[in-house]
């Protein structure tokens, strides 16, 4: 009997690890995205709307997905990334996961190997950094996101609180959430609006309430982590792209504009919209990744050389508009 009750308690956690897996990796029983869109299906949509461009990097880099990630360190890790690199924003979320996180796990070397264990920590909880000031983050390395985060974590925890009691009074259970979750139930509650633009803007204006989440990173938050596959987030990057590949100089000042004004950064992401649909934002991602170093060579060589020319002729124009803006100043200066 003891053995078939062991037997059985391993078939389920094998059954809530393959559960969670899939629900973090969007992929479903028919190796469907969260909603039902096979990854497939969204390829060829997408390639039908944009043959030339989506056609070719669909054919070259294919099983791009977007993770489905914990909206509490999702929000965190992004505050991070703020005038920030891939290494640097690793670096620090591992020292806070090493400081404020739980073991999860310790591998020990390998035979013959004189190295370290190799831990892995847990995401620490709202409640872990709640007991943390700004002076600790400071000296881990976050520099100004120490503010960000300290004041994220103290209006979270008003949310939390007012959240909580509005579940109480309409009779929902809420105790022990945050144990076996490890995460918010506020920011969970944005996962549950409906898809219309009116929801998104909703989430946007919620996320953009915390200190260092301005209308990229709520997007991000949006896209990664709360089920809102229209979200586009869009830096000056992404605006180069839509103006390299989409027409959006027609609505821009000029060809090298890289202003991100309320009004362009809304009507970049509309263009994605309108021609990508409901999952823009992973649409948009795919284009993101064909972007990275890493992948040029995989892509078509004109792909490539049209990517190089653009980048050659951007640097040119903000070369010749720097020297136009010393040029104005030294006549200012003398006049």
């Amino acid at each position: 009997e003891e053995e078939e009750e062991i037997e059985e308690e391993e078939e389920e956690e094998e059954c809530d690890v393959s559960t969670l897996l899939r629900d973090y990796f969007q992929i479903g029983s028919d190796s469907s995205t969260g909603n039902g869109a096979r990854l497939k299906t969204l390829y060829d949509e997408w390639s039908r709307a944009d043959p030339d461009r989506m056609g070719q990097i669909t054919a070259a880099i294919p099983g791009v997905r977007v993770l489905r990630q914990d909206p509490w360190e999702c929000l965190i890790s992004f505050i991070c990334s703020s005038n920030n690199n891939i290494p640097r924003i690793t670096l620090l979320l591992e020292r806070l996961r090493q400081r404020y996180g739980r073991e999860l796990v310790r591998i020990p070397p390998s035979d013959g190997d004189d190295g370290e264990p190799w831990s892995f920590f847990s995401f620490p909880t709202l409640r872990n950094l709640s007991e943390v000031s700004e002076q600790e983050l400071r000296e881990l390395g976050f520099g100004y996101r120490a503010k960000y985060i300290r004041q994220t974590v103290e209006l979270l925890s008003e949310r939390e609180e007012e959240f909580k009691d509005r579940s109480i009074e309409q009779g929902e259970e809420t105790e022990g959430y945050e144990t076996s979750c490890r995460s918010s139930l506020y920011l969970h509650s944005l996962r549950d609006h409906d898809q219309s633009s009116s929801s998104l803007d909703h989430v946007q204006t919620a996320l953009t309430e915390f200190c260092g989440v301005g209308r990229k990173v709520a997007d991000c938050v949006a896209l990664f982590s709360l089920d809102r596959r229209d979200a586009v987030p869009v830096d000056v990057h992404v605006l180069r792209m839509a103006i390299r590949n989409y027409g959006a100089g027609e609505f821009l000042t000029g060809r090298g504009t890289t202003s991100l004004t309320p009004a362009v950064y809304a009507r970049v992401g509309d263009l994605f919209r309108e021609r990508f649909g409901s999952y823009a934002g992973w649409a948009h991602s795919v284009l993101f990744v064909a972007e990275l170093p890493s992948f040029r060579g995989v892509l078509p060589v004109e792909m490539v050389r049209e990517m190089d020319e653009w980048k050659q002729q951007e640097m040119a124009e903000k070369a010749a508009a720097k020297k136009k803006k010393v040029v104005s100043k030294m006549k200012k200066d003398q006049s």
